[in-house]
């Protein structure tokens, strides 16, 4: 991969004041509960099942909000049911992807992907794995690429702990195009992953829509929520990108600043 020099030393210089920016959060959070009456505006569901993958450290508690603005929407959504996210541990990925199968044998369609942060890593390995299985995907503040990869970066932490870490190595690389529609939402002002590191590769069904927002804030965040409760209700094989025009055009910046 060829580095970009400027712009690391871009995030290197700003993430002391991008980590402390972080303390938004549990504003964003109180913000996300205030606005769920104005999510009624969002496009509802079809009864479709989604997954939602929790963040580092995070479990289906921490995502119970998100889910449940998601069955308010007309969704079935569900959490992973793995505990705590400790990393991609031995047996993780492969629960993933049981659930998976899971679910969409008891509803007999196909499955959305929310994953947040390292979340979002599974929901794309799945996405890759099984085709098939997904209908989208939709990552939240995920570390796709930087100097080190995802995947040297499970090596290490395995060599460090002993214990076996990784995501399976025949999927490839994370930040490939991903066969089925893909939506990224990101922050400029992310104070854990740099903001680059969290882009979707360019495809025909793939797309960055950016929140203003902290990296622990991003997955209960009004415009995030609507972001996503927007993309989930796209017809199935009917995707089309993220509508910026109207009163949106306002709230999300359009692509053209990246």
């Amino acid at each position: 991969m060829q580095i970009d020099f400027t712009s690391l030393l871009q995030e290197q210089l700003s993430a002391p004041f991008r980590l402390a920016l972080e303390v938004r959060a549990p504003w964003e959070h109180g913000a996300g509960i205030a606005t769920r009456p104005l999510l009624s505006l969002a496009p509802r569901g079809d009864g479709h099942p989604v997954l939602v993958l929790p963040l580092l450290l995070g479990s289906d508690l921490t995502m119970q909000p998100l889910r449940q603005v998601l069955r308010k929407q007309g969704y079935a959504a569900t959490g992973w049911g793995l505990g705590v996210n400790l990393g991609p541990r031995s047996g993780t990925f492969d629960a993933c992807l049981q659930r998976l199968r899971d679910l969409n044998l008891e509803h007999g369609r196909k499955v959305s992907l929310v994953g947040w942060s390292l979340g979002g890593l599974y929901a794309r390995a799945m996405a890759l794995k099984a085709p098939e299985l997904v209908r989208q995907v939709i990552s939240l503040g995920t570390p796709l690429r930087g100097p080190v990869a995802p995947a040297e970066l499970w090596r290490i932490v395995q060599r460090t702990s002993g214990q076996p870490m990784g995501l399976p190595e025949e999927i490839g690389p994370l930040d490939q195009s991903l066969p089925v529609p893909a939506s990224a939402l990101f922050s400029r002002s992310d104070g854990i992953v740099p903001w680059r590191h969290s882009l979707e590769p360019t495809g025909p069904q793939a797309e960055n829509i950016e929140i203003i927002s902290s990296h622990f804030g991003l997955g209960a965040h009004p415009l995030a929520l609507y972001a996503i409760a927007d993309r989930l209700a796209q017809p199935e094989d009917r995707w089309r990108p993220f509508d910026r025009t109207g009163f949106s055009e306002w709230l999300y910046p359009r692509q053209g600043r990246f």
